[in-house]
């Protein structure tokens, strides 16, 4: 038999995320996936699970789970409060609960389990697109999750010495996109000096910010066209819409410019009123 676990509690919003639908968009089907890609792929290297297993991806702590049986846990990405370590392996045997509390700093943090969740796939991910409903539906009170087996030998790493994500301003790299030149040299500039909130509207599908607005330099509006991550879109309002992993396949709105991807990991770790900064 499977082993199993049980959810007692969720939080804002748990969901079952991997490494989501890649090279579908061009049927209309976004890539999703986890959010913070490093840290998902920390969490499965640190429990000996194949690259692409799924995971639980748990905004601002919350969760709640029992073991059903004895299986190997850990948490990566936000460390929330509690007893459970951080980046670091542990066993939990059956009966045992695990419980989640609000992070310190940062936003998702990634519950890998040995074995990975074993979930039903849906076009070949078990990843919770918000935006589109594809994939398992969000993790519920009462849910029990199947747990898959692994062969994979165990990295034999007692704790991974990663830094906790950005608590204070942040700063990212940011390129030239290619609706640019809808915009002034002015605007263009605004973007990189200004200082903006991170917007409570922020969800899976982007990160809203909130600050002054860009003037276009064009009139007009665009066909609809392909978008990717890292994407900032800037709507009728102004202010910068910077793509996450559930955002949509195409947009009509001018794209300004890209975040650096290495740097969108980092982004989807910020929470509401923290501060971001476009730089060159």
């Amino acid at each position: 038999m499977r082993a199993t676990l049980t959810v007692l509690g969720t939080g804002v919003l748990t969901t079952v995320q991997d490494d989501g639908r890649p090279g579908q968009a061009a049927l209309g089907i976004g890539r999703s996936g986890a959010c913070d890609r490093r840290s998902y792929a920390l969490a499965n290297r640190l429990v000996g699970n194949a690259p692409g297993a799924a995971v639980l991806e748990v905004t601002f702590g919350g969760l709640a789970l029992r073991a059903d049986d004895d299986v190997m846990v850990v948490t990566t990405g936000a460390r929330c409060a509690g007893p459970a370590p951080h980046n670091a392996p542990w066993r939990l045997a059956a009966g045992e609960v695990v419980r989640l509390g609000a992070p310190a700093s940062g936003l998702r943090t990634y519950l890998a389990v040995r074995g990975g969740l074993a979930v039903p796939a849906v076009l070949g991910s078990r990843s919770s697109d918000v935006l589109s409903g594809l994939g398992p539906p969000v993790v519920a009170a009462d849910d029990v999750l199947p747990v898959g087996t692994s062969q994979e030998q165990l990295p034999g790493v007692d704790v991974a010495p990663v830094a906790d994500p950005d608590g204070g301003d942040v700063a990212v790299a940011v390129l030239p996109g290619p609706r640019r030149d809808w915009f002034s040299d002015k605007a263009w500039a605004s973007l990189r000096s200004q200082a903006y909130t991170v917007s409570s509207q922020s969800n899976r599908i982007g990160v809203r910010l909130d600050g002054d607005a860009l003037e276009r330099a064009k009139t007009g509006e665009l066909s609809s066209e392909g978008m990717v991550r890292g994407a900032l879109q800037i709507p009728p309002s102004g202010t910068p819409i910077l793509f996450l992993a559930d955002h949509p396949v195409t947009g009509g709105y001018p794209v300004i410019g890209y975040v650096r991807d290495e740097d969108v990991d980092r982004c989807a770790q910020l929470r509401p009123g923290q501060t971001l900064r476009l730089r060159d």
